[in-house]
């Protein structure tokens, strides 16, 4: 039997997949935008800086998979619904105020930006069916259920050495009923193709939902693999 991880264990793992390159965000403010979205108003704090690094801003990704929601007319109103790498929390603030009952996660660094984001945009009968707590990819995954209706993911495909982790923690989350959206820049630097062609279909059965070409976004519903 493995070893329990001890505290500092979990920190050096967190550190390494956390982006280091401190100098693409070397400088720090703050920024507020608004955006119209399935009907509401969001007002989105971005604490730009070396501390958040990618987890600051709003990601077209993040945009175009609530712009989805929209188009699709998705129905979250009961649905038990997680968010991985939630950034700013935009995509799961959302599907809160469409009647959700949502876990927006995060590394342990992300979340204060989020409930910041929660409690700027959510009423009292959202906040109540709403929790931002961490997830730490192949780390706690464990430690959450695998019976949700839907599991979110916005720009969470960029780093090579987190897809073992990723997929995962997507296999505890995913149960029989679940489907998982996943909206990605597809950046070949990044090895993002890999993810979802190669890596991804080997234990899920993916589907692209959505292609912009203008701005190389694709969105991918997910489902269990079938046994039959």
């Amino acid at each position: 039997m493995a070893a329990p991880m001890v505290a500092s264990d979990v920190e050096v793992a967190l550190e390494s997949v956390f982006p280091q390159e401190l100098g693409l965000f070397a400088e720090a403010f703050t920024a507020e935008t608004r955006y119209r979205l399935c009907g509401h108003e969001l007002s989105i704090v971005q604490h730009h800086g070396s501390r958040l690094g990618v987890a600051a801003p709003v990601w077209e990704a993040a945009l175009a998979l609530c712009d989805y929601f929209e188009e699709h007319k998705l129905n979250f109103w009961g649905k038990k619904v997680l968010e991985l790498g939630a950034g700013t929390g935009i995509v799961g603030i959302l599907v809160a105020l469409l009647g959700g009952d949502v876990i927006i996660t995060d590394l342990p660094v992300a979340l204060k930006q989020i409930q910041e984001n929660v409690h700027r945009n959510l009423p009292a009968e959202c906040l109540a069916r709403t929790k931002v707590c961490a997830l730490s990819w192949g780390l706690d995954h464990m430690e959450f259920p695998s019976d949700y209706d839907f599991i979110l993911g916005a720009d969470i495909v960029y780093l090579k050495d987190t897809y073992p982790s990723l997929i995962r923690t997507l296999q505890h989350l995913c149960g029989p009923q679940s489907t998982i959206y996943l909206s990605s820049k597809m950046r070949q630097e990044h090895s993002t193709v890999l993810f979802f062609e190669t890596l991804l279909p080997m234990h899920f059965t993916p589907k692209l939902a959505f292609r912009d070409e203008n701005e190389n976004i694709n969105i991918y519903k997910v489902t269990q693999k079938s046994n039959i």
